[in-house]
Order: structure tokens, then sequence, then C-alpha cells
């Protein structure tokens, strides 16, 4: 089906630029809770399981809102949700800088899940008021950033942590959140009228896949726990079924379905989602393990660097995962998505393996995690871009959201067989793994993203709609 609506409006990069603020102060944002959660856990006086349920809260609001966050920008205006949904990301910032105890930084840290479904409005609004190529740069610009925001945070929180307090490392970006959500309120016109469904909204679809979500995030962050224990895994299993089932049945029948499984069913959204899965589990493997190598200590195998030293390593990563957006966009525009997945494919292999033979000084591991985190964006955002324009614009903002969840399914697996993988190798007594651990974890991960190849192979050299 070809597109013939036009934008109401062109947008320039004052708008543009709005937009990325949002998204670096977004990632930030969504980042600062891991690597102080040593600290949170200390001044909360929290528990191991405490602590992880925190770790999780984000995630699992994020993978619950962001397809609906896209299904409703497609049918009311990206501008419209948007600044709704920044309201209350910057209110649960709020009330996570204020907390006093556990149960206020959950409340706050649910709210702030929202800020997922930024990126499919924000995706809404550069294809809708920027011509096709131009778009393309922006979507690479707005998904770059956010991951840069992403880093940036990781290596503020602690800094800034220690040196005012846990209230700023939430306050200070929560700031930058409703500036920038001002900027784009003014910057960004109008949203045209909303499409007007008969059906209204697919209230039974949109609860089963809440609850799908919900239930396989919560299964991931249980999972250590519930594999010793198969009666309580094999319930889930069982829940989690039903709940598909449950789902697929509904939307087969909706006049307008949360998600159509006839789109979900071609090989321009299908492909890409499995490749994101691939993509992000392997990249997810190799960002748990290279700061946990570089804190084993100096008497062992590793080269006991602090938190803060560990956070100054994993700058070139932060640079070139920014810089990844951006290029992908440019590249994309100029050849295809393919291409450039397919080159990021085998620079991330290339890297996994590279690491999991030589990781015996610094710069081995530093310079490895700058080529992940390139390898990472570039493909990410190329196939975000692909999914944008293979359907028409009013499916821009569930088709993308759909990708996007799978990415943030796809980190959670990684770092919950990442961290599986140390635990089996670490020996009784002893807080350090076996450095065996880290060979199998890179070799894992190097492998299951070459077999992504089969699939990157595949995909269309142009846009198919």
């Amino acid at each position: 089906m070809t597109e013939t609506l036009a934008p109401a409006a062109r947008i320039g990069t004052p708008a543009v630029a709005a937009l990325g603020i949002l998204a670096v102060a977004t990632g930030a944002l969504e980042s600062v809770v891991t690597p102080t959660l040593p600290l949170l856990q200390r001044e909360l006086d929290m528990t191991p399981a405490q602590g992880a349920l925190l770790s999780v809260a984000l995630l699992v609001t994020g993978a619950l809102i962001t397809p609906v966050a896209g299904k409703f920008g497609d049918r009311y205006g990206g501008k419209r949700i948007l600044i709704r949904l920044m309201t209350v990301v910057s209110t649960g910032g709020l009330v996570s800088a204020l907390a006093p105890n556990l149960p206020v930084l959950l409340l706050g840290q649910i709210l702030q899940g929202a800020m997922v479904g930024a990126l499919p409005l924000s995706f809404i609004l550069v294809r809708e008021h920027l011509p096709a190529g131009a778009a393309k740069v922006a979507i690479g610009v707005v998904s770059g950033l956010f991951v840069g925001g992403g880093m940036a945070g990781t290596l503020a929180a602690g800094p800034v942590a220690e040196g005012l307090s846990r209230h700023w490392m939430f306050a200070l970006p929560t700031i930058v959140v409703i500036a920038a959500t001002a900027l784009v309120n003014r910057l960004m016109p109008q949203d045209a009228p909303g499409r007007k469904d008969a059906a209204g909204i697919d209230w039974p679809g949109l609860g089963l896949l809440s609850a799908i979500l919900t239930t396989l995030m919560l299964g991931l962050a249980l999972a250590p726990d519930l594999a010793s224990r198969p009666l309580i895994l094999g319930a889930f299993l069982v829940v989690l079924g039903a709940f598909v089932i449950g789902w697929i049945t509904v939307e087969r029948r909706a006049t307008a379905p949360m998600i159509d499984l006839r789109m979900l069913a071609r090989p321009a959204i299908w492909k890409p989602c499995v490749l994101t899965f691939t993509i992000c589990a392997g990249t997810s493997i190799a960002v748990y393990l290279v700061p946990q190598l570089l804190a084993v200590p100096t008497g062992e195998y590793g080269f006991g660097a602090s938190a803060t030293e560990i956070g100054f390593l994993l700058l070139p990563g932060a640079v070139a995962a920014t810089l990844a957006g951006p290029i992908s966009g440019i590249w994309t525009r100029r050849s295809s998505s393919r291409v450039v997945v397919i080159a990021g494919v085998v620079l991330l292999a290339v890297a996994l393996f590279g690491l999991a033979a030589v990781h015996t000084e610094i710069w081995h591991l530093v310079g490895g995690k700058a080529m992940i985190a390139l390898a990472n964006g570039l493909c990410v955002t190329a196939l975000v871009t692909g999914i944008a324009t293979a359907v028409d614009r009013g499916d821009t903002g569930i088709a993308t959201s759909v990708v996007l969840v799978t990415r943030v399914i796809g980190y959670a697996v990684g770092a919950q067989l990442s961290g599986a993988i140390l635990t089996a190798a670490t020996p009784s007594g002893s807080d350090v793994p076996a450095e065996s651990a880290f060979v199998t974890g890179f070799v894992i991960a190097g492998a299951v993203t070459a077999l992504s190849l089969f699939v990157a192979r595949t995909m269309n050299k142009g846009v198919t709609r």
C-alpha cells in the first residue's frame, strides 16, 4: 500500500534538536539506577531481592507503555500523546528525586518507565513532518542520542550520587526532561485530527498484551530463583502461554486490533524483530561482562577497577553509541537498512569473538566495548528506521513500538544469561568467577550474533510496503 498523506507542516532543525535533547534526558534518567544500585541498597536498607525489583520496575512499565503509546500516537497524534507521556515521566522523576524510602522510589520508577514510549512518538513526528530521506536521518539522530543519554547517565550517576546525593541523580535529568518537553510543545506543529475508528480502542487486546509483557519481564527478572523451582517455573510458562493464546484469539477477531497480526506476519516486520532480539541479547551479554571483568581483582586475572574508573573506561563506548545513530541514519538513506545491518552484525560478531580470544589488557576491553556499542547502534537504528518506513504512516508508532519492546526483552535475556554464567562459574566461598566464564559468555554472544546473519541477508534491499 502506498502512502498518499502529505505532512501538514515541515519542521526545521530546532524542532528535531528539541526531540534530541528530550531523547538524551530520558536516556539519562532511564539509566541512573543500575550503576548506583549498591549505593541505593545501602542508603535505603534494601535486600538483594528488593534491589532486583527496583532494577526491573522501569523496564516492566516501559514494555507495557511502549506499544500503547505507539498505538495512541498513530490514532490521536504524536505530539499530543508525547506531551502527556512526558508529564507522567517528569512526575516520576520528581517522585524518585524526593523519595524518602523504597516504596516511594518504586512508585517513581514505575512512572518513569513511561519514557520508553517517547521514542515511537518521536518517530511519528519526524516521519509526519519531514521528507522521507530527512526522516531517516532524524530517526537515526534521535535513536543515537537516546542511547548516548543512557551512556551519559550511567557514567554520571555514581559521581553525582556520591558528590551531591542520590536525590540529584534523578533531579538533574528530570529538570532537562521538563525543559525539553516545553521546547517540543512550542516548536512542533499541532497534530492533525486523529483517526476516528468506529470500533474504538481494543481494550481486551490491550489488557492481554499488558499481561503477556508483565509476566514475561517478571519471569526474566526472577529467572535465577525460578530455575531452582521447576513447579513455579512451569506455572509461569503455563500462565504466559494462556495469555499469548488468549491475545492471539482476541486480536484475530477484533475489528480494530491493538496490533494487527497480519502486519506482524510481514517479513518487513518480523525479521527486524528477530534481528533486534538476537543483536540486543548478544550486546547485553557484553555490556554485563566487560565491567565485571574490569572489576576483577588484579591478583586474579582482572584489573581491579573502581566504579568511577570503570565509568571512564566505558566512555569511548558511550561516544561510539552516540555517533552510531546519526551514522546509521545517513548510511541507511544512501544505501539500505539491509546493508547497514549486515555490516553492524559482522562488526559485532568480530568484537565479541575478539574479546573471547584476547582480554588481557585494558585497551582490549575498552576497544572491544566501543566496537560493540557502535555495531549495536548501527544495527538497531537501521532496523527501527527500516520498520518505520516499511509501513503506512498511520502505523509508524505501533510498528516501531514492537521492535523497541523486542529490544528491551533482548537486553533482559542477555543480562540474565550473563548473570547465570558467572554465578555457575563462581567457586563456593569465592566472589570471583572462573576466567573461563567470561570466555564462554563472549563466545555465546558472538555465536548468537553471527547466526542472525542468516536472517539479515534475507532482508529486502529496499523499502517494501
